[in-house]
């Protein structure tokens, strides 16, 4: 029986969820100084980096051609499903803390700290890598002078580490980590100039594409093609095609498109640092929606007019992987341009970069709050209202890793902890939606408004007793009751569960049995049409039951099919990264799960008893004035619902 009675609270702690009391919701230990015009600058900032001045040629010559501008359509409406969830989310929770505050809101903490120890990786190496790029870039423009001292007089030979040390690329993280130290409104205003003069590069390209370019890119014939291969003496494409394919707009087909479009969907990561802002931002519940949507369009009209000014202006098969730009005007005849994108690349990973290392310390700060993490992380400095040992520490190891090691192996593991992070959203957006309660608990007492609420809340108390005495049954699941019950929340969560599942298998299926589905071998089909009508059928089943009637400033629109396609998309891809990534993706992991079962699990303070600090003798005539019945009602909403401590607002 002990056994039993210990894995049954085992299991329980890893599945307790965190409560968000509404009265603390615009309180913050932070600085509230960010407006939703710093917020659009934070996601355009970084989102839009370096890759809009290298994925536009990359992508346009191996995969999609002229039509990469539709691979960029594809990637943007992908990525948009994924920015709504966050949008949500973002006005229902507005606290420091992204997907895993999201993640432990609603599933629960043994996911919350996946989703977090994810996103932490994510950050340290995009920040490592986007600060190595910045010094490579500027090693270029000095033609690549510091790189050849390095190697000449600090040259390491050895397996997984960096050719040289990158003494650069370190001084630049810790810059920025002071910067970001020292108050995030000044880390705002630079994050804003960086991104204005990347605008304003981005606008002189398109306009410049516009003129120079020549429609016939988009036009070239086969025929041509086929010259030019022979011509080079290479040999024609298993379809007997010219290796730049067949020409037109498509030339590589429409699967060459959605092959482009597979690539372009990272261009759109980094959109979900504004979700870390809750507690930074003023009016959040408006500003991290209007922020989220508004940077994803903007960042898809600066792919699409870069990509179709690209293409216009010089033929696609002719344009360089590495610096497709600079080649493109020495093409039309414009060469000193290239000074010019030079400058807006810099600019461009400058703002990347401090839109890497700006969500990093408030994940950090936000799970060591929750006891998840080693409690030092969670200090805020008095002056600067800002995670001043979260935001050192984690700058400290990027600092490391940039100067140290081989990042070009590592990048894919930050796909893994992005696209998990999206999916989780996605799915969690689902859950909620579809709970009898507010995953809330209620604000404190106050005479005025219970004496406004009360006879409704009374009703709806004896509604939902009725509904929850249903039995479940066949005909509960197609016709369900007008409002949502325990019974149906729980199904619901299930079959979200089981929607992943089944995703997985496709995605599986759809990537290592390809070739036999197009052999249209019997077992594949059927399994493909198994897997196809289940998916179809589950989505169709959680359409049919009840949503929380509770409004909120945000809500994703087309539920359940927006979040459902948004998780196909997101587990597709994470299935097309290489086993060598999961590898070390379990690796990393296994590292999380040590500090997670020895520290986290006992710290956590969704486990730990506390007490309320700062207003008992505010509230002691008004507790008194509650009746026996109104506070047995209370209690019982608050044995599966969350909560957070009341803490002081510091505004700027």
């Amino acid at each position: 029986m002990i056994p039993c009675r210990a894995a049954l609270s085992f299991a329980r702690c890893l599945v307790r969820r965190k409560i968000v009391v509404l009265d603390s919701l615009e309180d913050s230990k932070l600085s509230r100084c960010l407006s939703t015009v710093d917020l659009i600058a934070l996601g355009v900032g970084s989102t839009l980096g370096a890759g809009v001045y290298v994925l536009a040629g990359e992508v346009a010559k191996a995969d999609s051609g002229p039509s990469i501008v539709l691979s960029f359509l594809i990637a943007a409406i992908a990525s948009v499903m994924a920015g709504l969830c966050y949008a949500e989310f973002g006005a229902r929770v507005p606290k420091t803390g992204s997907a895993y505050l999201y993640t432990y809101v609603t599933v629960g903490e043994l996911w919350a700290f996946i989703t977090g120890w994810n996103l932490i990786l994510s950050y340290v190496i995009g920040t490592s890598s986007v600060a190595r790029a910045w010094s490579g870039t500027f090693d270029e423009l000095l033609n690549k002078q510091i790189g050849q001292f390095f190697r000449t007089y600090f040259n390491i030979n050895y397996t997984g580490l960096a050719e040289y040390p990158d003494f650069f690329a370190v001084c630049l993280i810790l810059l920025l980590a002071g910067l970001l130290s020292f108050g995030v409104k000044e880390s705002a205003w630079v994050n804003k100039v960086f991104t204005a003069v990347n605008i304003l590069v981005l606008l002189f390209v398109m306009v410049a594409g516009f003129v120079k370019g020549n429609v016939a890119n988009w036009k070239i014939s086969e025929e041509f093609l086929k010259n030019i291969s022979a011509s080079a003496r290479e040999p024609p494409s298993e379809n007997g095609t010219s290796i730049y394919g067949a020409g037109g707009f498509m030339p590589y087909g429409f699967t060459g498109t959605l092959a482009g479009a597979a690539t372009c969907f990272y261009a759109f990561v980094g959109f979900d640092c504004i979700a870390t802002t809750g507690e930074e931002v003023r009016n959040p519940q408006k500003a991290i929606p209007i922020g989220i949507v508004t940077s994803l369009l903007v960042c898809f009209m600066a792919y699409f007019g870069v990509s179709a000014a690209l293409t216009l202006m010089m033929p696609y098969y002719l344009l360089d992987e590495k610096s497709p730009l600079p080649v493109a005007f020495e093409y039309v005849g414009w060469g000193p341009a290239k000074y010019v994108v030079a400058a807006g690349s810099l600019c461009a990973l400058s703002a990347s970069l401090l839109g890497c290392i700006f969500p990093m310390p408030r994940v950090i700060y936000a799970m060591a709050e929750d006891g998840l993490l080693f409690k030092c992380l969670g200090q805020i400095n008095s002056k600067t209202k800002t995670p001043i040992i979260a935001t050192l520490s984690s700058g400290a190891v990027a600092a490391v890793m940039a100067f140290l090691f081989d990042l070009k192996a590592l990048v894919d593991m930050m796909s893994i902890g992005t696209l998990l992070a999206y999916s989780l959203v996605a799915a969690c957006v689902l859950i909620l939606r579809y709970q009898p309660g507010l995953s809330y608990e209620q604000p404190r007492y106050s005479p005025e408004k219970e004496a406004l609420s009360f006879a409704s809340a009374s009703s709806e108390s004896a509604t939902q007793a009725m509904l929850e005495g249903r039995g479940f049954s066949f005909r509960s699941i197609i016709s369900p009751s007008a409002l949502p019950t325990q019974q149906s929340s729980s199904l619901v969560s299930f079959l979200v569960g089981f929607l992943a599942f089944l995703v997985l298998g496709l995605s599986i299926l759809t990537t290592y049995g390809v070739h036999a589905i197009a052999r249209l071998e019997a077992w594949s089909l059927a399994l493909f049409m198994l897997l196809v009508v289940l998916f179809v059928a589950v989505v169709l089943i959680i359409w049919r039951q009840p949503q929380n009637q509770h409004k909120v400033a945000f809500m994703v629109p087309c539920l359940p099919f927006l979040p459902a396609f948004s998780i196909l998309v997101n587990i597709y891809l994470m299935v097309q990264l290489s086993a060598v990534t999961w590898i070390r993706f379990s690796i990393w992991m296994a590292l999380g799960f040590l500090i997670y079962f020895t520290y986290g699990i006992r710290h956590s303070l969704e486990g730990n008893p506390r007490e309320e600090e700062d207003d008992e003798d505010s509230i002691n005539g008004a507790t008194e004035e509650k009746s026996a019945f109104e506070e047995d009602d209370h209690h019982e909403r608050n044995l599966s619902l969350p909560f957070i401590f009341h803490e002081k607002t510091s505004e700027c």
